[in-house]
Order: C-alpha cells, then sequence, then structure tokens
C-alpha cells in the first residue's frame, strides 16, 4: 500500500519502519488526510502477520508542529453551521469531531503490536500525544529535539489523551506545571519526568526504537495493565490532598481565573485520574468540546496562533520594501534595559557593540547576559558552548569608535534629554549615513528627540517591553513630521534561537 504522506519499510525482524514526510512542507502536520493514513497503517500494520512491530519517525529535521489550523477552523466551522440548524445537534457534533485524534491514538495503544516514537526534532502538541500513546518512547540527543504540549497558550488544551497520559507517567505536580503552563521539555528533562523511555545519538535513533521491539516491548500501557498505581498516590490521598487544592489555588492566583484551558486542564487531570483510562479520556473530550465553544479560546486562537502566523510571514509588511538584514547592532548604555537588548541581540547572533560610560559599567552589562545563559544551562536549556558563542558576540566598550559598521543603534540610556542628546551626537559622529538611529524611550517624543541627530529621517523610536528577554514584543514609533503618520510597527527578533538570523519589521498598525 503506497501513501502520499508516509512510507512504510518492514525490515527481516518483522519491525516496520513508519516514516512521516509530507511533500511540500516544511514541517509535519496533521490533517485529514494524514490521520486517516495513520488509521489505515494501525490497521494494515495489525493485518499483516509478518510485522511485529511498528516504528514511527519523521523524515524532517522536526518530528511535528502538531495539528494543521485547518482542521480546527473546519471544526469550528461546521459546528457554528450546525447550530443555525439544530443547536441541540450541534454540540454533538463538536464532540464527536473533538475526539476523532484521541480515538485513534487510542486505537493505536490498544492494536495489540508494540508502537515505538523515534523522536527526532520539534515534537509539538497532538504529536507528542501520538508519541505518548505509543509503548516506547526514544528522542534523539540533541537540541534540537523540543517536547511540548503548548496548546494552553493559544487558549485551547491538549484534548487528544494529554491530560490523561502525562499524570499516570509523571509525578503530578510535575505534570500538572507541565500541562498549564504548555513549557517545552528537553529529551534529558522529558525522561526525568518519565515521559520518554530512553535518549540515543540521532545516528542511532532508529537502531534504539528497533530494539525495544527486539527485546520484548509489551504492546499494552501501564494503565491498561491489572494494578496499575498512579505515579503519585490516589487522588483522595494525604498526597492528593496536599497536591490539589494548592493548585487550584495557584492557577487562580495566575490567572485570575481568565484562562478557561487552564482551568479545564485541573479538572479533567483531577476527574479522569479517577476513573477508569477510557472515561477519562471521554472526560477530556467533554471539557474540550466545553473549551472549543468558548470566547476567550476562539480570540486566543485568532491572535496568537492564526493572525500572528500571519505576521510572521510578513502578511502586514509594506509592499515593495525590501527586508531590513542587520550584520552589527549598537547598543548605547549598559543598564538593565540595554544589556537585556544586547542579549536578545547576541541570542538572535547578530554581532554587538555594547557601549557606556566606562568599560567597568559596559562589562557588567555583558555579565548579565552570562548570567541569563547561565540560568539556561541550569534548566538544560543551553549548554556552555552556547553560552561562549553568545558572548563572544558582545563587544563591550566606552569607545564610540566601536559603533563603526553598525546597521542600527539602539539608544537605552537614562531617561534625561542632555543625557540622550550627548550619547546621539557622538554616535552620529561614526555612523554610515544608512545607519538607523533608534531611542528605546518610553517618555520623551521622538520628534524631539530627532532633532539631536544629523539625519533625523533615520531617527525612530523602538520601545523594547521589561524584562527583554522574555517579553517577545517591541514597538517601533516614528516621530511627527511634515506627511509622516505616526506609525506603530511590531519588530520580530528571534530572541530564543541560537541560529543568526535577520530582523524583521512588520507593520502593525498605524495611526
Amino acid at each position: 500500500m503506497t501513501y502520499t504522506n508516509f512510507t512504510v519499510e518492514t525490515d527481516a525482524d518483522g519491525i516496520a519502519l513508519v516514516t512521516w514526510d509530507m511533500p511540500g512542507r516544511s514541517m509535519n502536520v496533521f490533517t485529514e488526510e494524514v490521520m486517516g493514513e495513520i488509521d489505515r497503517i494501525v490497521d494494515e500494520t495489525v493485518a499483516d502477520a509478518a510485522v511485529k512491530g511498528v516504528v514511527f519517525t519523521s523524515g524532517k529535521d522536526s518530528f511535528s508542529g502538531g495539528a494543521d489550523i485547518t482542521m480546527l477552523q473546519k471544526m469550528l466551522t461546521l459546528y457554528h453551521e450546525e447550530e443555525k440548524r439544530d443547536p441541540g445537534n450541534a454540540n454533538r457534533v463538536l464532540f464527536e469531531t473533538a475526539g476523532s485524534m484521541s480515538r485513534l491514538w487510542r486505537k493505536i495503544e490498544t492494536c495489540g503490536k508494540p508502537w515505538v516514537s523515534a523522536i527526532n526534532g520539534t515534537c509539538m502538541g497532538g504529536a507528542f500525544e501520538l508519541s505518548l500513546a505509543c509503548h516506547g518512547r526514544v528522542a534523539a540527543d540533541s537540541d534540537k529535539v523540543r517536547m511540548a504540549l503548548p496548546e494552553v497558550k493559544i487558549g485551547i488544551f491538549p484534548g487528544a489523551g494529554g491530560t490523561q497520559r502525562v499524570p499516570r507517567l509523571a509525578d503530578p505536580q510535575a505534570a500538572l506545571q507541565m500541562l498549564t503552563s504548555g513549557e517545552n521539555l528537553t529529551p534529558k528533562k522529558a525522561k526525568g519526568m518519565n515521559l520518554i523511555h530512553e535518549i540515543a545519538a540521532p545516528e542511532k535513533l532508529i537502531e534504539t526504537a528497533k530494539a525495544m521491539i527486539r527485546n520484548g516491548l509489551k504492546p499494552v500501557q501501564p494503565w491498561d495493565e491489572k494494578g496499575f498505581k498512579l505515579p503519585g498516590g490516589p487522588v483522595y490521598s494525604a498526597a492528593g490532598a496536599n497536591l490539589w487544592p494548592p493548585a487550584i489555588a495557584i492557577l487562580r492566583r495566575e490567572t485570575y481565573g481568565n484562562y478557561p484551558a487552564a482551568t479545564a486542564i485541573l479538572k479533567c487531570a483531577y476527574e479522569g485520574l479517577l476513573v477508569p483510562f477510557d472515561t477519562g479520556l471521554r472526560i477530556e473530550q467533554r471539557y474540550f468540546t466545553e473549551i472549543m465553544r468558548s470566547t476567550e479560546a476562539a480570540m486566543m486562537i485568532r491572535s496568537l496562533f492564526i493572525s500572528l502566523q500571519e505576521l510572521n510571514k510578513g502578511a502586514r509588511r509594506p509592499e515593495g520594501v525590501p527586508e531590513t538584514k542587520f550584520t552589527k547592532i549598537g547598543v548605547l548604555g549598559a543598564g538593565f534595559m540595554g544589556a537585556g537588548i544586547a542579549y536578545v541581540t547576541a541570542k538572535a547572533g547578530i554581532p554587538v557593540a555594547l557601549v557606556d560610560r566606562d568599560m567597568d559599567a559596559a562589562a557588567k552589562g555583558k555579565a548579565h547576559s552570562a548570567d541569563l545563559m547561565d540560568g539556561q544551562i541550569k534548566r538544560g536549556r543551553a549548554t556552555a558552548e552556547d553560552k561562549e558563542k553568545l558572548l563572544s558576540l558582545i563587544t563591550p566598550t566606552a569607545d564610540y569608535a566601536d559603533l563603526a559598521g553598525c546597521d542600527l543603534i539602539v539608544e537605552a540610556v537614562f531617561e534625561d534629554s542632555a543625557v540622550k542628546k550627548e550619547v546621539t551626537e557622538k554616535a552620529d559622529a561614526v555612523l554610515k549615513s544608512s545607519a538607523i538611529f533608534a531611542s528605546n524611550t518610553s517618555t520623551i517624543p521622538i520628534g524631539s528627540l530627532a532633532g539631536n541627530s544629523k539625519r533625523p529621517k533615520n531617527f525612530i523610536g523602538i520601545h523594547f517591553f521589561s524584562p527583554v528577554d522574555r517579553m517577545m514584543l517591541v514597538e517601533i514609533i516614528l516621530g511627527r513630521r511634515p506627511a509622516t503618520r505616526r506609525s506603530r510597527w511590531r519588530w520580530t527578533m528571534p530572541a530564543r534561537s541560537g541560529k543568526r538570523r535577520s530582523s524583521s519589521m512588520i507593520r502593525a498598525a498605524s495611526t
């Protein structure tokens, strides 16, 4: 049998290698066609007596980003269309549609043959839920591998078994933290939580996965075996009494009840752990249906997923304006804000000159980046090599001559017009004519500051939000000038990527 999105190769040991590689896409995503093909693969491998087990992996650098947004859009479209005809039946239609992925993953884990997920890159959302449904899970030992159930960040939650499998595998406190925050997991962190079984060198990933099957991997999940016990003990226990009431209170404190999906996660986990697994899946499906009908989910999906993806693709970019690429950036002021700007600039792979009144102050600003990288290393999100590479891109200095060759200057000195005038004039003396000068001011009119520059047409405002390394939003403002409107821009800077990339400016709104 041939497939559009998969290849299936069975070796001499009877292990079928299913490789997911969608044509014409940079990343694998779940579509109706993909779901249908996985369903057929399950049926055919079960029916083939020669197949002893299945290894599921990706033919791309990433495993999968999860579901295609069109699946969610179609689900909601069908619901709203049916709601006009028969409101009562609309809920039933949404409920059944919402459970399609969950039913397929349950089919895999009860098919009678062992499945192993070989995770070779980013594995998000429904793809990680698919992996959790497999009887064995192996992740490549690579910085490219990240696993997460991030749906809560766009107003929904893991509705394909994630709220039931994670707390049955991991320590309940860690499970709830992961589910309600959507945090990314490194292979090491995932293994520590018992969410994957092994970590293998990338070149040995498939062989390690196959070895699990050859070594007698049971095609039965822990929760389907008699005598299964929850990792943290029963919900109604001393341990449960110390977990669930505080968890509810902490969530309320953090969200003020404004994120129904996060609340639904707690309800799914709490109620689901009191009943058999299949009943827990139905509980999850019920809450997922409820959340999909909420205003909060609709608005967050629109703003934080659909609209954000469009913006990142340049949907609001002015036509005929070439992309701006920065090869060197200067930052004036090495205080908390300036140091943070230098950090995200270097994180994006762009060399930065960090200028302050003397070398001690400039060096202190660079030390802020070292501290941030130490935190990343401690959490397993970076290595010592990553730290060394990032710090090598930051040049602390007290000499304005080091700004020569900069494409962009970001001024982040004390909020005083006289101080800003002084540093602007010093920088102007060494900048090339095409360089852009940007002030991070939040209180002084950009037009008045532009008067300090010899090139006011190249003077703008760039307002970063604090702390810079966490707030992925920047306002870009043009000062008031004749025949010029004040505009706000959104500047996307890949602050959490170690790769060298150019920055992109995308017009978000004009006033």
